[in-house]
């Protein structure tokens, strides 16, 4: 098990394969970042946080300008995701730099807007994280933040190879050092990093048509048939090639029920960063 005191002790559970991207590149700032977008003009600094497949970057770098938006991811490898898809989208001004969510390679108060999606429960030490995103973020400036709550995941018709997903999806990532709840404890989270103007919110996502219910069960059973999950269930003999089989084929069944419903739980904070003698009032 990564040891939580190493600041990148933990493991990305998902991987970057085909059943992710798929996935991840459906992300827009429209259904993934409405929390911030109202906060957003253009001329602003913007730090975006785990930018990944870059589609949402891309969204926020159009609103504020790419001249002033740096995108950070933890590798090479993701981080050449994010510039693919900037540079197809033309907006190859946008600067990735490759670095720790918990030790920002950012001066301080150089941003104005830090954004992070889904990428806190991955980290052992999220707290640290957001402390990170107040240190580099202007007074007066705003830190977004948005996490699924796996837990609070429900679904209809019943099904027990869901539930079997969501049994191994949960131990894998709390191996991993993660916190796959994270979204109920954003506000908590930002409270303890020092953060005292902020506004808790929730969505969802719903996979509830025939094409959703399809994308979102392979996504699933791609994830649980190949990929670092998949080989984190061989490797720590939690579930066997046949068992994951069996799964990723129920989940497909499932998708094709004409009255299948997924509704995936998110929590979100918007928090301003306050100037020293800040007295307004706050939400504590």
């Amino acid at each position: 098990m990564p040891d939580p005191a190493d600041p990148v002790a933990a493991s990305y559970t998902h991987g970057y394969g085909a059943a992710v991207l798929d996935s991840h590149r459906a992300r827009t700032a429209q259904n993934s970042a409405a929390h911030l977008v109202p906060h957003l003009r253009p001329g602003q600094r913007l730090l975006d946080v785990g930018s990944g497949a870059g589609t949402i970057t891309a969204d926020l770098a159009r609103i504020v300008g790419p001249d002033g938006v740096t995108a950070l991811e933890v590798s090479e490898e993701s981080a050449e995701l994010t510039r693919a898809e900037l540079a197809r989208q033309g907006l190859g001004a946008v600067q990735v730099l490759v670095g720790d969510a918990q030790a920002l390679p950012l001066a301080d108060d150089s941003v104005d807007v830090v954004h992070a999606h889904q990428v806190l429960q991955h980290l052992p030490r999220p707290v640290a994280a957001i402390a990170e995103a107040r240190r580099v973020t202007r007074p007066g400036g705003t830190i977004a933040l948005r996490d699924s709550d796996y837990e609070g995941f429900r679904w209809f018709p019943e099904e027990p190879a869901i539930d079997r997903w969501l049994a191994l999806y949960l131990r894998a990532a709390r191996a991993n050092g993660g916190t796959p709840d994270a979204g109920r404890r954003l506000l908590a989270w930002a409270h303890e990093a020092g953060l005292e103007d902020v506004t808790p919110s929730s969505s969802t996502w719903l996979h509830a048509t025939p094409e959703a219910r399809a994308a979102w069960a392979g996504t699933l059973a791609g994830r649980l048939t190949s990929g670092p999950f998949s080989q984190q269930l061989e490797r720590e003999g939690w579930a066997d090639a046949a068992e994951r089989e069996r799964i990723a084929a129920g989940i497909r069944t499932w998708a094709e029920h004409p009255d299948g419903w997924f509704s995936l739980l998110h929590g979100e904070v918007i928090a301003r960063v306050q100037a020293e003698g800040d007295t307004r009032p706050t939400d504590r």
